[in-house]
């Protein structure tokens, strides 16, 4: 029988999420135009299925969000990134 020093909890980890504050990138560099020619660098704002990642996830400001999001659907309409997929990173 196990004494109670081999006994073993699951603890929750701590993660501390209000250590590392976030920041919009496009403020941070200076960035004012968002080209959606650029599938690279707009792959960083859709997850896995293609959508969109919302605010609190990327920290974009309103602003840019809204300015990501068009451009995003501008490269969907003229074909540079997929609408839906399965995996596309």
């Amino acid at each position: 029988m196990a004494s109670n020093s081999e006994i073993r909890f699951l603890t929750p980890l701590s993660i501390d999420t209000g250590s590392k504050k976030k920041y919009c990138r496009f403020k941070k560099s200076g960035i004012k135009y968002i080209d959606y020619k650029d599938a690279d660098f707009l792959m960083k704002f859709l997850n896995e299925q293609g959508k969109i990642l919302p605010r609190r996830i990327t920290g974009t400001s309103l602003k840019f969000q809204r300015k990501v999001s068009q451009a995003v659907k501008r490269a969907r309409h003229i074909a540079v990134l997929p609408y839906v997929t399965d995996l596309m990173k």
